[in-house]
């Protein structure tokens, strides 16, 4: 069995989805999921886009241990100086550079010959490899470019240094016997391929994300760059929780696999979605609601006298535990731990207390809890933290003829504020009016949901809104049992982040998408 590298790039290329972006503090709790899911390289950012980028990447460098921490930069010096300023203080660190090479980015976008393209190629992998030895180098647009072509790039790119070629499919453009046979022929015709790792990087353009990285995997790849979820610029990346499952379960006909802990495969898309904000589909293989949720009779009928009739993975193998309703309001605060432990969650002192608080004033709400339902209450803690604003009461009145109104109490450290507004489409709008006044911020809300966490007509709802302000998205979360106020806390948790400034601007320019 060949080990594949599974190279994560949820916080370079996956944060790249708009409304996606993470601050600091998330992308730290997002790396070291990443760890404990014990993924080959993380890839945390793209150092010169931005101070955020590079502050996270330096911080990820020096906070996680046991994994390749890698940084992309374009082939420029800058770029790559500037890539190395922020990964030098890693365990084990790796640069990425890149450079497009299709006929159509070398006329449009770089205006540069061929001769040149292998030219700046060579000197960004030399200048990334005075710094270390771990090398990446991808030809952006790989899959639209000229076979012939492609081959002395990454030849070139190998005698230069590079430790991995990564072969992207840019705009998802590759069908899968056109993908294995781009990477067929290098491995027949590159003369020094043996020297480096052939990896890919595949876009979901045309839904074809993971097949056309398994056909790589089939004709010889051995990294695959992955997401999370799946997210990542446009229709996204490749799913990891996907590759990794259709590596292990058919692994009979892949001959390889990874070194993936595959029971954490569930909590860390949940921990990345309530991030994020961008909800995983219910009938999304591996880890969606429906992956292993069984209704046709036939099924169950199967299922009860053989699981394996009509499943092909355990869930328990990817972190979906076998029992659901376990908990009440008579459960003590070992048990909610234990739950929250076999969930793929670890919490204890000062968080477990808060955790268990909330836990107990849900119980006095809902008669069953279900594990959604915890793991909502410990996901609040992505919403949490130092708010500079927080609810302390609300109260709006509508009625068919009615003029709608809402009453909102906002504490911030120890004073409070109270306004009144008269007006607008709906109570929801009248909310989030008088938040915008109390708080002095005004904001155009693009996008506004509520879903189901659980089940049953006192299932807690969660309120994900995302707005802009001068140019840049924010995005906040609520959970209650109430829709309307956990859209209220969803407003108020996004005008927080409007507060604390950062957010995601959607004019700034982050060529990233190899």
């Amino acid at each position: 069995m060949r080990n594949i590298t599974i190279f994560d790039t949820t916080l370079r290329d996956g944060e790249q989805s708009p409304g996606a972006s993470m601050n600091l503090a998330e992308k730290l709790e997002v790396a070291q999921a990443l760890v404990d899911l014990k993924v080959d390289v993380i890839e945390a950012g793209f150092p010169i886009a931005s101070p955020g980028d590079f502050e996270a990447v330096r911080a990820i460098a020096g906070a996680v241990k046991g994994v390749q921490v890698c940084g992309l930069a374009r082939c420029n010096p800058k770029d790559i100086d500037r890539a190395w300023e922020a990964l030098q203080g890693a365990e084990n660190p790796r640069i990425h550079v890149f450079l497009a090479t299709s006929a159509i980015h070398r006329e449009f976008k770089l205006k540069m010959d061929k001769a040149e393209i292998i030219r700046r190629a060579v000197e960004g992998v030399e200048r990334a490899k005075g710094y270390c030895p771990n090398i990446e180098f991808s030809p952006e647009d790989a899959a639209r470019t000229e076979v012939d072509f492609l081959c002395e790039v990454v030849e070139a790119a190998i005698a230069a240094g590079a430790t991995t070629v990564n072969i992207p499919d840019t705009v998802g453009y590759a069908t899968p016997t056109h993908m294995g046979g781009v990477i067929r022929t290098l491995r027949e015709r590159v003369p020094n391929i043996d020297q480096a790792v052939i990896s890919v990087h595949c876009h979901n353009d045309l839904g074809m994300a993971v097949a056309n990285s398994l056909a790589a995997v089939e004709n010889g790849a051995g990294q695959v760059e992955c997401t999370i979820n799946g997210i990542g610029e446009r229709a996204g990346n490749c799913s990891l929780e996907e590759i990794v499952m259709a590596l292990r379960t058919r692994g009979d006909y892949y001959k390889a696999d990874t070194r993936i802990h595959t029971p954490r495969l569930v909590p860390t898309s949940r921990l990345v979605s309530s991030i994020t904000g961008l909800e995983v589909q219910r009938n999304k293989a591996i880890v969606g609601r429906n992956a292993f949720a069984h209704e046709a009779g036939i099924h169950q009928d199967g299922m009860l006298k053989e699981r394996s009739t009509y499943e092909i993975m355990r869930p328990e193998d990817v972190g979906v535990s076998k029992t659901d309703l376990v908990l009440g309001k008579h459960s003590g605060r070992a048990a909610l731990a234990d739950r929250a432990t076999a969930l793929g969650y670890a919490i204890e002192g000062k968080e477990l207390d808060d955790v268990f608080e909330a836990f107990k004033k849900l119980a006095d709400k809902k008669k069953e809890i279900y594990d959604a339902d915890i793991a909502a209450l410990i996901d609040k803690r992505t919403s949490a933290g130092d708010d500079q604003w927080v609810l302390a009461s609300y109260e709006v009145k509508m009625t068919k003829d009615q003029v709608p109104s809402a009453t909102v109490t906002l504490k911030r450290g120890e004073e409070t504020f109270a306004d009144t507004f008269f007006g607008g489409d709906g109570p929801l709008d009248a909310l989030f009016r008088v938040v915008e006044k109390i708080t002095d911020l005004s904001v155009t809300v693009r996008d506004y949901a509520v879903h189901s966490v659980s089940q049953g007509k006192d299932a807690q709802g969660e309120s994900t809104i995302e707005v802009e302000h001068e140019g840049k998205i924010y995005r906040g979360r609520g959970v209650s049992t109430d829709t309307v106020e956990a859209s209220t806390l969803a407003f108020i948790n996004a005008m927080n982040r409007v507060a604390a400034g950062g957010g995601q601007d959607l004019s700034e320019y982050r060529p990233g998408a190899v």
